[in-house]
């Protein structure tokens, strides 16, 4: 059983520091372009997205990129609030190719369906993505376009992050977003892909033609992103890139309660287990036995079951590892001043980690009004 436990905690630390290594290998992208020449066709599916859709117009009338070179798709799903009403509003003095349309629902993924009906009707050569509840930075586009022209990719992930405010629970998802981005970072300079954020995510139309957009994956409600990404992989790895650039920073919202944070992060873990990318498999399962670890050596620690110390090196192993990455990626998006939550955080994580894959594994979950089977 301790040579078991101890197999874990070093897989755990070599596979931590690994995506920390990775993540140097990728260097920060701070190309420019004199001329722009890619047209960008940005989808945004959006369902009750009232409270949330001025700043994200806003952020969309800022961007500096051509608006010749763009068009803006917002997909509707069904919205039930004031939401379409408010684009128009917003939207009427506006000189920019924006358009609504209604979500096509053909699946059992409102999300994935949402990005296909846009695509069907979109007319650019390059699919960017994100959702109603960002803020666009201002040269965006510029950045993906600089990108593009400088490496002739045809899929990049870009960095996504929360709005850091001073709330405990706030500051606990910034810490996890940070993380999930370290390891998107340090997969791809590991040159081993496994992460994206469909809130940022640029494919050319081309290539979701090619592998027939998410078809195989429409009975999981979630990973439009994670799925696609597989599937570029497998098409033509050399060219599905990270984006690692400050200008493209996209930040969003953290969720506002701990229910929705456990709804949210069940909807991301509900994928896993359709997951066909090895490396990301046994990272999921490495973090979770790591976890679980913990929480079973605190129990049995109680009880005089298991040693105290053993417990206690565990704990220092993992935290030490896990700050060196949440460090190194904490520098690129310029929000060290959260570290100072990082012990606390970590004492709770393994619980909430732990939490979170047994109600994914075993229960349905519900998201914006809606309840979907695992």
């Amino acid at each position: 059983m301790m040579f078991l436990y101890t197999a874990i905690l070093i897989l755990y630390v070599i596979l931590i520091g690994s995506l920390a290594y990775g993540c140097s290998q990728i260097k920060i992208f701070n190309g420019t372009i004199k001329k722009p020449a890619t047209k960008f066709s940005v989808v945004i599916p959006f369902r009750n997205e009232a409270k949330n859709l001025p700043q994200l117009l806003a952020s969309i009338f800022n961007l500096n990129y051509p608006k010749t070179l763009f068009e803006v798709i917002l997909v509707d799903d069904a919205s039930e609030d004031d939401s379409v009403k408010l684009i128009h509003n917003l939207t009427k003095d506006q000189r920019i190719d924006l358009k609504i349309i209604p979500n096509e629902r053909n699946s059992n993924s409102p999300k994935k369906d949402a990005i296909t009906s846009a695509i069907s009707k979109s007319n650019h050569d390059w699919i960017i993505t994100t959702d109603a509840d960002c803020i666009l930075p201002e040269f965006w586009l510029d950045s993906f376009d600089a990108f593009i022209q400088k490496t002739g990719a045809y899929c990049i992930a870009g960095p996504v992050t929360y709005h850091v405010k001073s709330s405990f629970l706030n500051r606990f998802q910034c810490l996890d977003i940070l993380s999930l981005q370290g390891a998107t970072i340090g997969g791809f300079g590991l040159k081993t892909p496994f992460l994206c954020n469909g809130a940022n995510f640029a494919y050319k139309k081309s290539l979701f033609t090619e592998v027939s957009g998410f078809e195989g994956n429409t009975n999981i409600a979630s990973g439009d992103d994670l799925f696609l990404l597989e599937k570029a992989l497998d098409k033509q790895a050399n060219r599905v890139n990270y984006l690692k650039c400050q200008t493209a920073i996209i930040k969003t919202n953290a969720q506002e309660n701990w229910k929705q944070l456990i709804s949210q992060r069940v909807r991301w873990a509900a994928k896993t287990t359709a997951y066909k990318n090895g490396f990301g498999k046994l990272t999921g399962v490495l973090v979770f036995a790591t976890n679980l670890l913990l929480v079973i050596g605190l129990i049995l620690s109680l009880f005089g079951l298991f040693s105290f110390k053993n417990l206690s090196i565990t704990f220092v192993l993992k935290c030490g590892t896990d700050f060196y990455l949440l460090y190194k990626t904490a520098r690129f998006f310029k929000q060290t001043s959260i570290l100072k939550n990082f012990v606390v955080s970590a004492f709770l994580y393994p619980f909430f980690n732990v939490y979170v894959a047994f109600m994914a594994l075993f229960s349905n979950y519900n998201w914006k009004g809606r309840t979907f089977k695992r």
